[in-house]
């Protein structure tokens, strides 16, 4: 297993993430029902605050609707660089608790905490440095064996509280929990519920091979994790170096024509980083920010990585069609966060043009050697190895060894 992987896994999970975010800054909204637009479906309701839910209001609602519902609503533009300008502060403090953190959605990520017992103890004294060193009153943690597990103790954890499922008792545990905390798409969901299955432990005790004949894989993937029969691992992954283009406007700019073009510039200033050198981009990402407050920003990842502008381009020109911003852009940006290996002969992912030189002289540097070798049979380069530093006679300081390409 990797050294960023981990059996055992901590999840931490702030509901309704992105609203609270903007709580934060706005505390009016507190003792206010509210609720965020969706950043890319214009005119409906991403999140809605407890006040508002009790008034009827619910995720996907017209504003229309809404404000029938509950005319005192407070609507907020969504912030989405903001909000994910958080969650990366947030990963970043789990972090420094255990190397292995992989984020799952905005406002939840799993920690992998195998080894961790001889920095901090139980499972309890791992959950307790985490809550210290995230101290957010709506924060859930959940412990046990496997992502789904320690996601579905969290989902059970009051705010600012923890559930921790011993090892051995994830089957009992797992047995009482409701159907919806699987990962399901409604329409699995109502088959499961005319089936009268409602609990994990309803679906676990049918025969496997009978819930796989009904859903296919992703019914035996279900069975499995209501049975605890599997065990997903935390697979943390190093944070990417992303590569960034940005430009900032004169004047505020609203013409898609416009704004794609300024894309289509700053998709070509990042292709030609020397940091991208013998890479290919997996995922793009564009960002703006807008004249009066709020920002705009889409993710989209490619199905197969490419270095050529076009296709990088072409979802970013696409989301902007069809869910542009909801205002005039003051500043643009388009980054790539993630790559894959390009089919170049140089794979070496250089920091700077100059590390990329020293790659390819190394490599020419292994090739003349090679062929000396061959042609005369005998070793004719070597190196200087220090061998004993502290004696008075140089030649016993170093010694020549030879250069093996």
């Amino acid at each position: 297993m990797s050294l960023l992987s981990s059996e055992t896994a901590a999840c931490c999970w702030i509901p309704l993430f992105a609203l609270r975010c903007e709580a934060a800054r706005r505390p009016e909204l507190v003792s206010r029902p509210a609720a965020l637009l969706a950043p890319e479906a214009a005119g409906r309701l991403w999140q809605v605050s407890p006040l508002a839910h009790r008034a009827g209001v619910r995720p996907g609602m017209t504003v229309g609707q809404a404000i029938g519902l509950c005319p005192s609503l407070q609507l907020c533009e969504p912030d989405p660089i903001h909000y994910e300008a958080e969650f990366a502060r947030l990963l970043a403090m789990l972090g420094a608790v255990s190397p292995a953190v992989e984020p799952a959605e905005l406002g939840r990520a799993y920690v992998g905490t195998d080894g961790l017992e001889g920095l901090y103890g139980s499972p309890q004294r791992i959950v307790a440095e985490i809550r210290r060193r995230i101290a957010h009153p709506a924060l859930r943690l959940g412990w046990g064996r496997g992502k789904f597990v320690s996601w579905v103790a969290a989902s059970r954890a009051a705010p600012g509280g923890a559930v921790v499922v011993s090892p051995g008792e994830e089957r009992a545990f797992l047995a009482a929990q409701p159907i919806a905390v699987l990962p399901l798409d409604p329409a699995t969901y109502r088959r499961l519920r005319r089936l009268g299955v409602t609990t994990l432990g309803g679906l676990a005790a049918l025969p496997e091979e009978a819930v796989a004949a009904q859903f296919g894989r992703l019914g035996r993937r279900l069975w499995r994790l209501a049975a605890g029969a599997v065990v997903e691992p935390v697979v943390g992954r190093p944070a990417p170096e992303p590569i960034v283009a940005a430009l900032r406007f004169f004047a505020p700019v609203a013409d898609r024509a416009a704004l794609g073009q300024a894309l289509d510039r700053l998709a070509d200033r990042a292709l030609r980083d020397p940091r991208r050198t013998g890479w290919r981009v997996r995922v793009v990402r564009a960002e703006a920010d807008l004249e009066h407050g709020g920002s705009w920003a889409v993710t989209a990842t490619l199905k197969e990585p490419s270095a050529e502008r076009a296709r990088l381009t072409a979802p970013l020109r696409t989301r902007l069609e069809y869910a542009p911003p909801a205002g005039a852009v003051e500043r643009l940006a388009v980054a790539f966060t993630a790559f894959a290996p390009g089919t170049t002969a140089l794979q070496l992912f250089a920091r700077d043009a100059q590390a990329a030189a020293r790659a390819g002289r190394r490599r020419a540097l292994r090739e003349a050697a090679r062929e000396i070798r061959l042609r005369l049979r005998r070793p004719l380069l070597f190196r200087v190895v220090e061998v004993q530093p502290w004696s008075r006679l140089p030649e016993r300081r170093y010694a020549l060894i030879p250069f093996a390409p």
